[in-house]
């Protein structure tokens, strides 16, 4: 799962299902708001080095994809049967650094 502040995470899905549609997977947000997770295939956190952002590894067989969250505190912003697939990372990953763009350009602006 890779989590990111719940602004950058929010445009980040905007951005997915604007461009890629079904691109984006289940994802989590917790309930203070802060942070969203974005499901993405069990391997990932190997590579993940994206500033801002962390990844946690699992022990490999992956988050449980039921109706109820999987992490206590947190909820469905996408739930999985909305988004069945996890996120591709390197998809996540170009939507993600857009997104940062965009909030920076935005503050910077006012």
């Amino acid at each position: 799962m890779v989590t990111v502040p719940a602004r950058q995470g929010l445009e980040a899905v905007d951005i997915l299902r604007r461009e890629a549609g079904d691109a984006v997977g289940p994802v989590l947000h917790d309930d203070g708001g802060d942070t969203l997770g974005f499901v993405v295939p069990a391997g990932t956190a190997a590579a993940w080095d994206l500033p801002g952002s962390t990844c946690t590894r699992t022990d490999g067989r992956g988050l449980r994809m039921a109706p109820l969250p999987p992490v206590e505190g947190s909820d469905w912003l996408l739930p999985p049967g909305e988004a069945d697939r996890a996120t591709d990372p390197a998809v996540l990953r170009r939507a993600l650094g857009e997104a940062a763009r965009m909030i920076e350009a935005a503050d910077s602006c006012c």
